[in-house]
């Protein structure tokens, strides 16, 4: 049995971030990496304030967990610093309140 008055789940944002330096896996190259918002549980083992100010512990632990491809640890660890600046900032802009984004935002 179908429950029509279902409510859709909503969809979880997500970025993606063209990489300066492709990452070489095998015999693929990974050229563009999609990031998706964390949930809480994406987040666990780490400090936000840390996640905030682009830390690489954090970002190596959070990144795997939200990156699509997933990245590895190591994979990051070895990555271009400008591209992990590029992947930590998406993640960062999603911590922040909508509302917060809003007042940045210029006025039309």
């Amino acid at each position: 049995m179908t429950d029509t008055n279902a409510t859709p789940l909503p969809q979880i944002p997500t970025e993606r971030v063209e990489l300066d330096t492709p990452i070489k896996r095998g015999k693929q190259t990974i050229a563009a990496v999609t990031v998706r918002k964390p949930l809480s549980g994406a987040l666990r083992g780490v400090a936000l304030i840390d996640v905030m100010n682009l830390d690489v512990q954090a970002l190596t632990k959070v990144l795997p967990r939200i990156t699509d491809p997933a990245l590895t640890e190591a994979e990051i660890r070895n990555m271009d610093p400008a591209d992990l600046v590029q992947l930590g900032s998406e993640v960062a802009g999603f911590l922040v309140a909508k509302r917060y984004k809003e007042m940045d935002s210029p006025q039309a």
